[in-house]
Parts: structure tokens; sequence; C-alpha cells
């Protein structure tokens, strides 16, 4: 524990791996490290992402390691960490190995745990031809016949979303629909049916959606399914730092506050990525990345030169 780092970015994602080659570039002491989680290792690849469109996840973020092994002054480092406390002057992060870290600033890029329902065949097709998000996976399923698995009403605005990858939607309600007279208008008017029946599994032909079957005994011809999923926090970190949660979202259960520029409510503590944002996508995390380790690097020169900021005022004095 002798040496202090300017930065300690946990999770190496694409938010992460962002504000590491930003802080590399600015020449700033930082170490990132990864637990090697990242939500979407199970996707085919990465859709809407300038560059890298369809790219596979494993490989973005190898080659993200790639381009921070350029900077000398960026540690990428394998790891866990499982605990953190602010000092007296300093972060001290704990990892599973029982190796503490002293860090200025901690930049939180652990990203979020997507909790789909437990329906039996699903988890082998996630990421793939059964999906959350359309702006991500609707593409590859375009013009084929496809489901939602949603309740409420998320269940009719994801149905009529997906309504614009293809002709043949079929809200999957698993039970009772309970939706108000206007939203079935709504899905009438779309050309969307209405599937109460209660699902059982998801059946798969070499790897790939192919029916969804019910508790009936009946099943429905389907190859692709987003399912409706709200992501919750992975780590107890940003909580044991100081940082606030702030108010559920259709998406999020808990996502972490943050401001502008990505600072929590914690002095010295940024946020970026999945774990805060409105709209989980590799596009938003990587910009979201990018300026909160600007937001760092502001900070961190506050405090060194002895001015008060915004940045200055809310942040640990190292």
């Amino acid at each position: 524990m002798e040496s202090i780092w300017d930065c300690v970015i946990v999770g190496g994602g694409a938010a992460g791996l962002s504000a590491g080659l930003v802080l590399g570039r600015a020449r700033r002491r930082t170490l990132l490290i990864d637990g090697g989680t990242q939500s979407n290792l199970p996707a085919h690849g990465i859709g809407g992402l300038l560059g890298h469109d369809g790219r596979p996840p494993a490989e973005l973020y190898e080659m993200g390691r790639q381009e921070l092994a350029a900077y000398p002054s960026v540690e990428v480092r394998s790891g866990e960490v499982r605990s953190g406390e602010r000092g007296d002057d300093v972060f001290v992060l704990t990892l599973a190995d029982g190796t503490r870290e002293r860090t200025r600033r901690v930049l939180l890029a652990t990203g979020m745990e997507y909790r789909p329902p437990a329906v039996p065949g699903l988890a082998e097709l996630w990421g793939r031809s059964v999906f959350h998000c359309p702006f991500c996976h609707g593409w590859e399923v375009r013009d084929r016949p496809l489901g939602v698995l949603a309740r409420g009403a998320r269940a009719v605005h994801s149905a009529l979303l997906l309504g614009g990858w293809s002709d043949d939607v079929v809200l999957l309600t698993d039970g009772p629909a309970e939706l108000e007279d206007e939203d079935r208008a709504r899905l009438a008017a779309a050309g969307i049916t209405v599937d109460e029946r209660q699902v059982a599994e998801l059946v798969a032909e070499n790897g790939e959606l192919t029916a969804v079957g019910f508790t009936d005994g009946t099943s429905l011809a389907r190859t692709g399914l987003l399912v409706a999923t709200t992501m919750h926090q992975r780590s107890a970190l940003a909580a044991q730092l100081g940082a606030e949660v702030g108010d559920p979202t259709p998406v999020a259960q808990d996502p972490v506050a943050v401001d502008g520029m990505y600072r929590t409510a914690a002095p010295g503590v940024f946020a970026a990525g999945d774990l805060s944002v409105q709209m989980p996508q590799v596009a938003a995390a990587v910009a979201s990345g990018s300026l909160a380790a600007a937001a760092v690097v502001q900070s961190l020169l506050a405090d060194d030169h002895g001015f008060a900021n915004a940045e200055g005022k809310r942040h640990v004095n190292a």
C-alpha cells in the first residue's frame, strides 16, 4: 500500500476501458480492475457501435486492453474488488485476493446484472435470439416471427417498438394481460396479437429459438423473443463508498445517481456505463466512460493546484 493511484477504475467493459484510455492519454496513474463479467458477453455481436457494428463483445474488450497497453501510466489487472472505504485522505479498495489499493479517485464501471424470468430454455438463448434490447438485436431478427414476453405498460411499449423490425409480432403476457382497453386498441391497430397463455418453456434448435411452449401443451413458432428485463446492481461497492441510488426506471431497479459529469453524491466517486444510464448500450457506455474520465482529471487538477471549482469542492483532497 505504498503507492497511491490517481484513479482506480472498477470494471473493464466498454465504459471502464474508455475511461482508462482517456486517463492514460492524460498521463494519470490509473489501475483498471476487470472481473470479466460483462453482461453482453453471450451476444453474437455488438449492434449499433460505430466502427465495430456486429463485433463480438469479447473481441472489442480485448482490443481495448491492447490499446491501453500503449500507455505506461495505466495498469490493467484481472480481479474483483470486494469492498471499498474512504480513508483519511484517500480511498482504500480491497480485492478478492486480499490486495489493498489506495487511490485518490474511484470510477465505478461495474455494469448491471440482468435478471430475466426463470423460463426453462431461456438462459441458453440469452443474448442471441432471446434479448432485451431491440436496438442491439432487432436488425439480426428482422422480418421474422417475433414475440415479446412482458406485462403492463412496458409490454405495450416493447411490442409496438419491436414492430419496427417485423410485421409478425405477438405479445406474450404469461397469464392475464391486465391491459387497458386503449392499449389493446393500440396493439390491434398495429397488427400485434396478445397471447395470454402461460409460458412453460422456450424451445430451441441448433442454439436458436424455434418456439414458445405453453403450460397447456400447445406452442407458438417464434424465432426471436424480446424479454422485458430489469437490471440490478451486481456490486455493493457504490453503496459502500457512499454513492446514492436514484429512482427506479423501467430499465433499472437501482441505478447509481450521477450528475452531468458522472459524479456521484460521494465526493471522489464517479460512475459510468450501465450502472447509471437510462439506456444500456455499448455506444452510450463508451461515451460516459470518456466524459467521466475527463471529469476525474479536472477534479484532480483542482486539488493539485489549490483552486476551488465545482469539481474541487465535491471531491476528496488527497
